[in-house]
């Protein structure tokens, strides 16, 4: 598992480096981090002049952005019988159902095929019960 290294960790590797006493390899291996770590740390200082975690940088990236979501809205506001497949298929989506029904479900919304008729209700049609024989 990987863990973020401490910032002053990261300044150690940094200073290490930069006062040429050693390679990125070495820095590497005397701090016991990755090669590409390093040339990671370098990079990032030279791009953004910063060296701390980047944790708004990690993990997936939404497939099903908030232009779809306002898209699944329209449509389902149009055929509210559509099927996640359907919906995947007219919108031409690269992900899986569960991924739609899991944006439906966050939009509050369901794509579940409902009967026009009224709900029935359950009444007792005898007030006595019946005799066996």
């Amino acid at each position: 598992m990987r863990k973020t290294i401490s910032l002053d960790l990261r300044e150690r590797i940094l200073e290490c480096y930069d006062s040429e006493n050693g390679t990125r390899n070495q820095a590497a291996k005397r701090f016991k981090v990755s090669l590409g770590m390093v040339k990671k740390l370098l990079q990032q200082r030279r791009d953004r002049q910063e060296i701390g975690a980047q944790h708004y940088r990690s993990g997936r990236k939404p497939i099903i952005l908030e232009k779809h979501r306002e898209e699944m809205r329209t449509l389902l506001i149009k055929k509210p019988d559509l099927t996640l497949n359907e919906i995947r298929e007219h919108m031409k989506l690269d992900c899986t159902l569960p991924a739609i029904h899991y944006v439906l479900h966050d939009m509050g919304l369901t794509y579940q095929k409902r009967h026009s008729a009224p709900v029935s209700k359950v009444v007792r049609t005898s007030l006595k019960h019946a005799e066996i024989g």
